[in-house]
């Protein structure tokens, strides 16, 4: 690929289209916060009674909560490529983990500060679009100038420690020209793994466990530690939106609160289940979107930033796959999706010949519409295990009571496979732990056609490399 200046592609920012600005009407500021593995079932808002959330269950009365909200990638790297990209990350070449955003992608704070002269910044947790080069690596970053996030945004803080947040969100205002809208980035550590014993934090014997896990004490144990990572998030979450308010005000702040991927758990993170790609997806901007208002509408993590490029009277960037759903936010007519889509990729650093399990390496595809499921794996033959929680103790006494017999049968089937299929099919009415493969069933061929075509145009025009579903 040849490679592209940051001048030219400034450049080619600043050529975009503008989109009509309605009349005495103030661009948004725009505050985009993100918890890390964060499956929407737990958050008080999305029904569940043992943990608490009290400032995301305030936060999402204020303003909309979508039920069907799904980021395009189970994991960091690429789920985050899409929401600041508004395009998959296949199609972005963000298919390693280790990737830099490749130069001539273009990202939503560029847009807003070349087109509406927005002061943007990133802080907190690594942010993960700017690579990650190893001793190997770090002469070709170098020589090339592959990092390029200090000339995408005006603020730039790679990795502070979460005792850090009101610090540089402060420091972020200390520097923003008073006259300029901002748009914010925050990212946190909560609830991502390895989790931490918390004080004071829930009686493991008194959580919810989801019915796709088997209520084993290991399985809560681990379950407690998270619940706790989650429930000090919510503070930190407070926080942020306590200290802009000190220094910006909110009145005229659209402000997203979403997970950028599933919890690290199975059927969670690093799979394209609901769980590991539905996570909460909260908004608020007052006087525009209706408080208290709940959406079951199909949303795509592709869909944010041309939503976001929409309030500010913006049009997308070439390249750019989401759809606005601006018209549904401020409770105009909106028509949704009829699928979303997810992309499994590689996950951490080792050479696929050093692992054959799904933790480090698989490649699979999804196409979702409202009721039905499709999971297309390209890597069938490795064998299962969780993202991150591989060694905890609930995957090692799920395993455990697998070895032993011990273990219910539709778990053994789900987890411990003697081989994983081709294609998944899911009727999430129901079966929504997902657990029913009902691939190849002839009263569904429709329904497994529709999915795989859909899937098959997805991949086209993403130019991905895996093969198509369908053969011709």
């Amino acid at each position: 690929m040849p490679k592209i200046s940051r001048r030219a592609f400034t450049s080619a920012a600043a050529a975009l289209p503008v989109a009509a600005q309605p009349q005495n009407s103030a661009r948004p500021n725009i505050l985009l916060i993100l918890s890390d593995d964060h499956t929407a079932e737990f958050t008080g808002c999305y029904g569940n009674p043992t943990i608490q959330t009290p400032h995301l269950d305030r936060f999402a009365s204020e303003g909309m909560r979508f039920t069907r909200f799904f980021c395009s990638a189970p994991q960091c790297v690429p789920s985050r490529t899409a929401y600041l990209t508004g395009r998959s990350p296949v199609s972005a070449r963000m298919g390693r983990f280790t990737s830099p955003l490749p130069p001539d992608v273009v990202t939503l704070p560029e847009v807003l500060r070349s087109q509406a002269g927005y002061f943007t910044g990133v802080c907190r947790r690594q942010f993960h679009l700017d690579g990650a080069p190893g001793p190997n690596s770090r002469g070709v970053f170098e020589k090339n100038k592959l990092q390029t996030f200090s000339s995408r945004v005006d603020f730039l803080d790679r990795a502070s420690p979460r005792a850090m947040t009101e610090t540089r969100v402060n420091e972020f205002f200390d520097k923003r020209p008073a006259d300029k809208p901002f748009f914010l980035w925050v990212n946190f550590d909560d609830p991502h793994f390895p989790w931490d014993n918390v004080p004071g934090g829930i009686d493991a014997r008194k959580l919810r466990v989801p019915s796709f896990l088997p209520d084993l004490p290991g399985v809560r144990e681990d379950l407690r530690r998270y619940y706790d990572e989650v429930q000090r998030m919510d503070g930190e979450f407070q926080l942020v939106l306590d200290t802009v308010q000190k220094r910006a005000g909110l009145d005229n702040t659209l402000v997203l609160f979403a997970g950028d991927n599933g919890f690290p758990f199975p059927h969670g993170k690093g799979t394209l289940y609901d769980p590991g790609l539905n996570v909460p997806f909260l908004m608020r901007w007052p006087g525009r979107i209706k408080p208290g208002a709940v959406s079951d509408a199909l949303i795509s993590g592709e869909d944010y930033t041309p939503t976001i490029l929409d309030a500010a009277g913006l049009k997308p960037a070439p390249g750019m796959s989401g759809i606005s759903f601006l018209n549904l936010l401020l409770g105009r007519p909106h028509t949704p999706r009829r699928h979303v889509f997810g992309q499994r990729v590689t996950h951490g650093s080792r050479p696929y010949s050093e692992s054959c399990t799904t933790h480090t390496f698989d490649l699979s595809r999804m196409a979702r519409s409202s009721r039905h499921k499709l999971i297309y794996n390209c890597t069938p033959q490795q064998q299962y295990s969780p993202v991150d929680s591989y060694n905890e103790a609930s995957w090692r006494q799920m395993s455990d009571e697998n070895a032993w017999g011990r273990l219910a049968p539709r778990f053994s089937r789900t987890y411990f496979p003697h081989a994983r299929p081709v294609f998944e099919l899911y009727d999430l009415e129901k079966d929504p732990d997902e657990m029913d493969n009902l691939a190849g069933r002839a009263e569904l061929a429709p329904v497994e056609r529709e999915l795989k075509l859909a899937l098959q145009e997805k991949m086209i025009l993403d130019y991905d490399y895996l093969p198509l579903p369908l053969t011709p």
